[in-house]
């Protein structure tokens, strides 16, 4: 099938306290103002966006719309590149040194076999999809390709605001003006890469500004016996958290509203100051804080003490299980894009940092961890999507930023694969029990029908209901459409 076919459209058409600050900061302007906000973690909040772009866009972007099969995305995001050989690409019938120990095992899905370390995900393949011959130019550990669609081989994984913005981000941009008591884009447990003290590129607002960066939660991670090297991981527990999302017992909602008049007072001289570069949207930014940080409605949607013990221990007690149903909870209350990362915490909590990076004993850490937790936490949400009637509208992908070498090295791992990998696909808009593309026998090497990872993007944004041709604006009013060139796999939808 031609994955390269462009697709018809479907129709035209918190917190601690709030203070203020004798310091002056200095913005992109070059204008100073004060700090009228301190909100934990709602990295949401921060930055002014480019004026010129979305002025081009005003009025216009409706063309660029059509009727969404996906009311909600979530992103399940495993860092360090899954190992498709040992998933969703077996070759057990590979020479010695490349098979691999898994065995495939018959799913849900007439002809589709998965690992049989995934035994609860193969009763869900019939409402699934596995693209086999993903691959990109970005990179080793490169995320920008993955949350974005643009290819280019960047000389470190670091954020810049240069960067073209994430589907999340889109999202952002384009309810921008939507009220709403909860985020667009949602971003679980923690920020990518905060785990080991980085800000990495993929998943922010880039050009677009931190206005469209996501909402982040905090966590807590931990293991039950800290491994003696990193290649011995255990399960990471710990949860997602709002950041200090209660108001401090010495101060009233009275004082509160006071506290916001004096904010509003200051930005009013901010914003005469900044007008003729650039107007930014801090009073929206505020209600927004001043919304999660007094709403029941946001501290309920968050608490994940009232789901029943029950359907947590489904989930696993483990902060991939938790943020994932944290996840749940929010795209079930309108969250239009959530990712949900299975990270590493090194640099913050000692925990692991092997993550998906598989170099070292591939085989043990997937048996021991890696594959039993993914696929329990993974079942539990398909299934509770499934019950709870939102499957159908729900869009779940399944990715790393890359995958692993077919053949396994000296020390029993497996290195890096940009050149060909799996993406599974479940949900709204997919045709279940799918297989799209082929690789060759060894899984090194596309054999047939090559998806590039910019039409993964593309996918998804067809799915949301947005045209993957649609142009945003650089920082030099440049058009650029969002999806960099890609297109829908058609050989997937429903």
């Amino acid at each position: 099938m031609d994955n390269n076919r462009a697709l018809p459209h479907e129709g035209s058409q918190p917190m601690d306290a709030i203070t203020v600050l004798g310091t002056a900061r200095r913005d992109c302007t070059g204008a100073t103002r004060r700090e009228t906000l301190k909100v934990g973690a709602l990295s949401f909040l921060g930055g002014l966006f480019h004026t010129p772009g979305l002025l081009a866009l005003e009025g216009s972007a409706s063309r660029y719309l059509y009727p969404a099969r996906a009311k909600s995305v979530v992103l399940l995001y495993l860092q360090g590149g899954p190992p498709t050989q040992d998933m969703f690409d077996l070759k057990p019938e590979a020479p010695n040194g490349v098979g691999g120990e898994f065995k495939p095992i018959a799913s849900s899905a007439p002809g589709v076999t998965v690992s049989e370390l995934l035994p609860l995900t193969a009763r869900w393949m019939h409402k699934s999809a596995v693209v086999r011959s993903v691959y990109h130019n970005g990179g080793c550990h490169k995320n920008l390709p993955m949350y974005t669609g643009h290819d280019i081989n960047l000389p470190d994984e670091e954020f810049r605001d240069t960067d073209p913005p994430s589907m999340g981000s889109v999202c952002a941009y384009l309810e921008r003006d939507r009220p709403k008591p909860l985020p667009t884009y949602a971003y679980l447990p923690c920020s990518l890469g905060w785990g080991e003290g980085r800000k990495k590129a993929g998943p922010h607002g880039g050009f677009l500004g931190r206005r469209y960066d996501p909402f982040c939660t905090e966590c807590t991670a931990y293991v039950d016996h800290p491994p003696d090297e990193i290649w011995n991981p255990q399960v990471v527990r710990g949860e997602p958290r709002l950041g200090e999302a209660s108001l401090p017992r010495e101060i009233t909602l009275d004082r509160l509203q006071g506290r916001r008049r004096l904010v509003e007072q200051l930005d009013d001289q901010f914003r005469r100051l900044v007008a003729q570069h650039d107007p930014g949207d801090y009073p929206r930014q505020q209600q927004l804080a001043f919304e999660m940080l007094t709403s029941a409605e946001v501290r309920a949607a968050f608490d994940l003490d009232r789901e029943d013990p029950r359907t947590r221990d489904r989930y696993g007690r483990t902060l991939f299980g938790s943020s994932t149903l944290l996840a749940r909870r929010l795209v079930e209350r309108g969250v239009r894009f959530v990712n949900v990362s299975w990270d590493n915490y090194s640099q913050r909590f000692g925990v692991s940092q092997a993550a998906w990076d598989t170099h070292q004993r591939n085989f043990p850490m997937l048996r021991e961890t890696l594959l039993p937790n993914f696929d329990q936490t993974y079942a539990a949400f398909i299934a509770d999507l499934d019950a709870r009637g939102l499957l159908d509208e729900t869009l779940v992908v399944t990715m790393g930023e890359m995958g692993r070498t077919p053949r396994i090295n000296a020390k029993g791992g497996r290195d890096h694969w940009t050149y060909c990998y799996s993406v599974l696909l479940a949900g709204a808009g997919i045709r279940g029990g799918t297989i799209f593309g082929a690789s060759d026998k060894q899984a090194a090497f596309i054999k047939e029908d090559p998806v590039h990872i910019r039409d993964i993007c593309a996918t998804i944004y067809h799915l949301l209901g947005i045209d993957p041709a649609m142009p945003v604006y650089d920082r030099a009013n440049r058009p650029i459409a969002v999806a960099h060139g890609g297109r829908p796999i058609g050989g997937i939808l429903a």
